[in-house]
Order: structure tokens, then C-alpha cells, then sequence
């Protein structure tokens, strides 16, 4: 298999001195040096990293199987919701963070089909790429600067829409907590979304609801507040509505996350998307264990 072509740098301490060694510069720096990886059928060879209930969490190493993932998120965002992808790989979500990025993947035993996915932007390559993927939705660098050097960007999270129960998103987080405990990271941003038709609601509505129920609730310090760079008209909308949040927003609440500010427009996913902060010590104190908190 063809290895990923764009290397990560390690960032636990036992290799911050050999992040210029080129021969560290290899993806997998991060990860333990005895994982090995789901690949595809019919190799039968290599191991998953962790399976419970009919799945199996890995780290992608390869570029075949980055693809994998870019092509569960093209089914996911574009097939499923509309969104309008400007690719050069037909049926496949790329953009030009996916070889800084970390990715994580769930596959369903069974098949060996990749069913769930995360990228994960390091602080050592967002400085590489030169910004996060939420930099280009909110202004970001003033707020969060004395939080980067530990901070990790979640994106591009989606599960297939057969295997949307608990079991994927739990196996994705306790992967995401292994990491982050290990290469001793403490904060996580990334932008969460709310599509544009949500539990029935068609248009901004149902953002616009939301977003007035959560800056009542799980606003972050007012130090950390971000502006959108293209905010979500919120005045047009009505934001009267009771409704619940999408079940990934709900989930990052209940493990302690906050909401940066107002929501941001993204026109080519037809979302709203909120920026979101989750620190480990704002984790309550039955998840912060598996976060070595």
C-alpha cells in the first residue's frame, strides 16, 4: 500500500527533539508503535486497534485508506445532504487538510467497510498547513492563541447512515481520548453542524433556535468568544423553536464542551455551524478518567 504522502510529526515529549530527525517524519508517529491497522479485503493479516460489538477502530497509515474515508464522507455529505464538494477525486471528499490530518476509522467487522470517521489537525501540522479548517470559518487566532500549542482540531465527523447508534460515535471518542491522553493534548476545537433541514425544520430556523438556547447555557469564557467570518443571518430566522440540538452537538455538551459564538453559514455544506470548545478539565469527572484527566 501506498504510504500517505505528507508525514506527521510526533509531538509527545520522548520525540519533540526528533520532529526534525526526517526519519520521525513518518504518519503513525503518533500512534504506539505495536498498533496495527484494519486494511482492506482481503488482506487478512493485519489487526484492528480496538473491536467491540461488531467494530473496530484504527488509524489510517496508508492512503488507500484515507480514501476510504473521503469516500464514506462524500456518501455522507454530499450523496446524503446535498453538500456541494469541489473535488478532483469523483465520489471522494478532499480538500487540501486531509494529508496534514490524522484519521480515524470504525469499520463494521462484518465487511471491513469503513462506517465512521474523524480527522484530527495536530498543532505541529496546523502550523505546517498554516490554520485550522475552523480558521477559515471564525476568527480564531487572537481568541484561542495561548491554547494552540495543545490543541487538536476535530473535523469531518460522520457515521454511515445504517450504523448511527451509540456504539460508533463512543468508539470514535475513546480512540480520540487515547490519543489526546497519550501525546498529552488538552484541548479540542472544531466547528459542529447544523444542517439546514434538522428534526423536521427546513431553513435557519432550527439554528437560529438553538444557537438562543445554548448562549444561555454553554457559552465558553468571554475570552475565548469568536466572530463568524460569514455569520448566519440569525435575525431572519425564528429562533423560538424547541427544538434539540443534532445528537453530536448534544454529545459534546454532555461531555463538557462550550460554544465559541454565534453560528457560522457554511453555503457549500448548507449548514449553520457553531465553533466549539471541549477542554479535559471542563470534562465531568465520569468521562475525564478515559481522558486521563
Amino acid at each position: 500500500m501506498k504510504e500517505l504522502p505528507t508525514p506527521t510529526f510526533a509531538l509527545s515529549p520522548i520525540s519533540l527533539v526528533s520532529a526534525f530527525n526526517p526519519a520521525h517524519l513518518l504518519r503513525g508517529a503518533l500512534h504506539r508503535r505495536d498498533e496495527r491497522v484494519v486494511a482492506p479485503i482481503p488482506r487478512v493479516e493485519a489487526q484492528p486497534v480496538a473491536a467491540a460489538g461488531g467494530i473496530a477502530v484504527s488509524w489510517a497509515r496508508h492512503q488507500d485508506e484515507v480514501r476510504e474515508a473521503q469516500r464514506l464522507r462524500y456518501q455522507v455529505f454530499a450523496v446524503e445532504m446535498g453538500a456541494r464538494l469541489s473535488t478532483k477525486l469523483p465520489g471522494h471528499d478532499v480538500d487540501l487538510f486531509d494529508d496534514f490530518c490524522e484519521h480515524l476509522l470504525v469499520r463494521d467487522v462484518a465487511s471491513n467497510a469503513v462506517i465512521g470517521t474523524y480527522r484530527v489537525l495536530t498543532p505541529v501540522q496546523a502550523k505546517r498547513v498554516g490554520s485550522t479548517y475552523s480558521d477559515m470559518e471564525f476568527d480564531l487566532v487572537r481568541r484561542l492563541r495561548t491554547l494552540r500549542p495543545r490543541m487538536v482540531e476535530l473535523g469531518r465527523s460522520c457515521v454511515h447512515a445504517d450504523h448511527r447508534h451509540g456504539g460508533v460515535i463512543l468508539a470514535l471518542w475513546g480512540a480520540l481520548a487515547e490519543f489526546m491522553q497519550r501525546n498529552q493534548l488538552d484541548t479540542m476545537v472544531g466547528c459542529a453542524s447544523i444542517p439546514m433541514l434538522h428534526n423536521g425544520v427546513v431553513g435557519g430556523d432550527a439554528a437560529a433556535s438553538i444557537w438562543h438556547q445554548l448562549q444561555k447555557t454553554h457559552m465558553a469564557p468571554i475570552e475565548y468568544h469568536v466572530q463568524p467570518r460569514l455569520p448566519l443571518p440569525i435575525e431572519q430566522f425564528d429562533s423560538t423553536l424547541a427544538i434539540e440540538p443534532p445528537a453530536l452537538i448534544k454529545g459534546y455538551l454532555r461531555l463538557g464542551a462550550k460554544v465559541l459564538g454565534a453560528p457560522a453559514w457554511d453555503p457549500d455544506f448548507n449548514t449553520a455551524d457553531l465553533p466549539m470548545l471541549l477542554r479535559i478539565a471542563d470534562l465531568p469527572a465520569r468521562y475525564r478518567k478515559h481522558f486521563g484527566g
